[in-house]
């Protein structure tokens, strides 16, 4: 069975040898960023030791394809087929009682500092202070009937008090139906889950409209249990590590301060919602967990969401083989496109509608199926060898493009280009074979 709670997936990881304990105490504060970051969130670590604190955290769960794979029981090549077969046939979380749930093993009410119970680390020199990255949020939709969940970017303000970053146009949306009314939107946020429930969070809410935590179980193959919360009406995950329940508050506004952002530069700096935590549940011996900003734990969810979404919508106008969304790119910027060309102008047919597909697309590349489209090596070369400049280059002006990339907003300028690749030979791996077309 594919572990489902984040204690079961530590011992898989734990029995294969794939998990660092750091058992050395380690600062909140840059040090313990610092390690994460030198296997680029595309490894495991559990910390045993923080200083200041009883608790442990993890980082590293969800960087990497294979181990992402591993974790509900696929190959690699098989996980965006795995993700649009689960928003197709999603699965149904179960309800337990409250006594059944781990997450309320321990219920602490206000008051209370949210900093005196787990650690929130400082990851770079000019953050503006210590913020929550991994938190998946759990809102309903306004009738009740619906559950979403994403990521967001939560900042430390004091007490029990947080902003949050609501960049998602849904939730965004949402809030403001509540604002208008002077009511609050209630939110509950889970830490310590598996990357399934990552993953699950990134699809698109707008596109997909899907209950993500029934998106999670498909992926993991069995029926997740949920909990109601004890403060607000919102399910979360009975065997989340630690749940923080609260409100967002209507016209009341933080300002978040700095944070690096995925494209490698810092942003944030915009008056953010707040929000009011009423409860912080947590299993007994909690372990915690983070994500290194802009580390490959936090683009390759949102590479795999996108891919999918490319995939779907290429695969209507050519032959498409894959797709690949590169990390490097802030997780969104660069695309390879990988088809099986049938006729002259399926390439840029192909780019074109990667471009209808995600606005935040800048560049997309085209290639044959004899290239390599996740070694970024094999692109270079195919680039390299096939491509004149005058006859490949297509250059779109005055598209948009994604506030995370940084040329754009400084320079103004929104163009995107698209390089299709001439196929020169039907073979590249053995000399004796090319031919010339």
């Amino acid at each position: 069975m594919n572990p489902v709670s984040m204690r079961n997936l530590i011992e898989r990881l734990e029995n294969k040898n794939l998990l660092y304990c750091i058992k050395k105490e380690v600062d909140p504060k840059f040090e313990l960023g610092a390690v994460v970051k030198t296997k680029d969130g595309k490894e495991p670590f559990l910390f045993d030791s923080i200083k200041g604190y009883d608790s442990s955290m993890i980082a590293g769960l969800g960087g990497d394809r294979e181990l992402m794979a591993d974790s509900i029981g696929v190959s690699s090549s098989e996980l965006v087929p795995s993700l649009v077969e689960s928003i197709v046939h999603p699965i149904k979380t179960n309800t337990v009682s409250s006594n059944a749930a781990p997450v309320h093993e321990n219920v602490v009410y206000p008051p209370f500092k949210l900093d005196e119970y787990f650690p929130i680390p400082t990851f770079h020199a000019e953050d503006c202070g210590p913020y929550y990255v991994s938190g998946v949020l759990v809102v309903k939709e306004p009738n009740g009937e619906k559950r979403y969940t994403s990521i967001r970017r939560m900042g430390f303000i004091g007490d029990n008090r947080t902003n949050i970053a609501i960049t998602s146009p849904e939730l965004q949306r949402q809030y403001s139906m509540f604002e208008q009314n002077n009511e609050p939107l209630e939110v509950a946020v889970m830490f310590g889950v598996v990357p399934a429930v990552v993953l699950a969070s990134q699809v698109s809410t707008h596109l997909f409209h899907s209950d993500k935590l029934n998106v999670a179980s498909a992926l993991l193959g069995q029926s997740l249990d949920v909990v109601q919360c004890r403060t607000v009406d919102l399910e979360v995950l009975a065997e989340a590590e630690i749940v923080l329940e609260g409100r967002m508050l209507p016209y009341e506004r933080d300002s978040e301060g700095t944070f690096a952002e995925l494209g490698g530069y810092y942003g944030g700096d915009m008056p953010q919602p707040i929000v009011e935590m009423s409860a912080l549940t947590y299993r007994k011996n909690a372990i915690s967990q983070t994500i290194f900003p802009a580390s490959a734990e936090e683009k390759l969810p949102m590479c795999l969401v996108r891919e999918m979404t490319l995939f779907r919508t290429i695969r209507q106008v050519v032959d498409v083989k894959s797709v690949h969304v590169t990390m490097a790119a802030a997780a969104r910027l660069h695309a390879v496109v990988q088809i099986e060309k049938k006729t002259d102008g399926d390439g840029k047919q192909a780019a074109m509608a990667a471009f209808a597909s995600d606005k935040d697309l800048k560049h997309v590349v085209v290639v044959d199926d004899d290239v390599d489209l996740y070694n970024p090596e094999d692109v270079e070369w195919a680039i390299a060898t096939r491509v004149q400049a005058d006859m490949d280059i297509t250059i779109m002006p005055g598209g948009n493009g994604s506030p995370l990339e940084a040329s754009h907003n400084l320079r103004g300028s929104r163009q995107k280009w698209v390089l299709t690749l001439q196929f020169l030979w039907t073979k590249k791996r053995n000399l004796d074979e090319y031919l010339y077309r």
